[in-house]
């Protein structure tokens, strides 16, 4: 009876320290099985240590930030990559305006937050959406998650919503919107390129500059190849960079025309979705006359407003795209999802630029 009682009491310890184990074993990108994909929380993929609105990437999830970035209602974003071991991405010299080509399992992760006060943005911030793109079997997918009001964890949802946010802008005013996060279809409205889902930032033109690893800052397409996440350096003398609207040691065309790359010529584009339009957007395009230089627009119904011409040279603000990025209407505004409000200071750029124009 003695020993019965002993071996009941081992095999309880067993199954306990057993049950310890497995609670103590914490997820990581590479231990997931992606036939149960989407999950249902953020914090099951384990792409973060530490507490999970901390954002700090786990072993192996690299951060990137592409040069040029898309309007989002002043929303902050944190962008990471991971990728099994073994493989990388590759690139081609000949489609500058496409992303690079990723490994089966590649897994793109955007986080949309906002400062409470963009003047301390490290003090306090709300994380409101994570968007993932995952390529499975050849093919890539959406799967968005909504942070929860604690901030603890983001739940999988594909039907989108309006959330209230306010935060206080760097001249200390402050700001309500409704920001808008898109359903999963709608993803798919910018998201294509010849009739396929693919990603739109990781592109050579966008990641070919430096930022802050950790302890030290690289060029990120470096960082890549030495995490095995690029298969070779590319050459930089074939990649025409975009640059940063901020950047004022670059040209007024060049921050207008890197703006409206990053923000159009993903729909603006051949093979893309507004490919029909004749409008190219993209940064590589020469012709004046597809940026929209006295052209006239093929169907842009109450879009147009009253103005003949995508852009006026000279007339910043009797453009068709300065018109439409300057609104909120629904049947006006561009881009037609992704914003509730206007980017004042990217309309004031691409106005000054067109002004310049003859």
């Amino acid at each position: 009876m003695r020993s019965f009682k002993f071996l009941v009491f081992g095999l309880v310890l067993v199954i306990s320290v057993q049950s310890c184990f497995k609670k103590a074993v914490k997820s990581h990108p590479s231990t997931l099985d992606f036939a149960q994909f989407p999950l249902k929380n953020l914090s099951e993929y384990g792409f973060y240590d530490g507490t999970l609105n901390e954002m700090k990437p786990a072993e192996g999830v690299l951060e990137y930030e592409p040069i040029a970035t898309l309007f989002t209602d002043y929303a902050f974003k944190k962008r990471f990559v991971w990728m099994p071991d073994g493989v990388a991405a590759n690139y081609d010299y000949n489609k500058p305006n496409a992303a690079l080509d990723f490994p089966d399992k590649s897994i793109l992760i955007k986080n949309f937050y906002y400062p409470a006060d963009f003047r301390k943005p490290d003090v306090e911030k709300r994380i409101i959406e994570t968007r993932l793109l995952v390529k499975i079997n050849g093919k890539w997918e959406a799967y968005p998650y909504l942070w929860n009001a604690e901030q603890t964890d983001a739940k999988y949802k594909v039907t989108g919503g309006s959330y209230d946010v306010s935060w206080i802008d760097e001249n200390g005013e402050k700001h309500d919107i409704k920001y808008a996060m898109p359903n999963k279809n709608q993803c798919k409205s910018c998201h294509y390129q010849d009739g396929v889902f693919t990603p739109i930032g990781p592109k050579l033109k966008q990641l070919n500059h430096e930022i802050v690893f950790g302890d030290h800052k690289e060029n990120q397409l470096k960082e890549w190849v030495k995490s095995g996440y690029l298969s070779s350096m590319p050459d930089q003398s074939k990649i025409i960079n975009l640059v940063s609207i901020h950047d004022t040691s670059a040209t007024l065309a060049n921050r207008a025309r890197s703006y409206l790359d990053v923000n159009c010529g993903h729909c603006h584009s051949d093979g893309a979705p507004a490919a029909s339009s004749g409008l190219r957007l993209n940064f590589e395009e020469n012709d004046p006359y597809h940026w929209g230089v006295k052209k006239s627009p093929v169907a842009a119904g109450i879009g147009a407003g009253t103005f003949l011409y995508d852009i006026n040279p000279g007339h910043g603000d009797e453009s068709i795209i300065t018109f439409r990025m300057n609104s909120t209407n629904p049947g006006i505004m561009m881009p037609e999802i992704g914003r509730v409000s206007i980017h004042k200071e990217g309309v004031a750029l691409v106005k000054e630029w067109i002004n310049t124009l003859e």
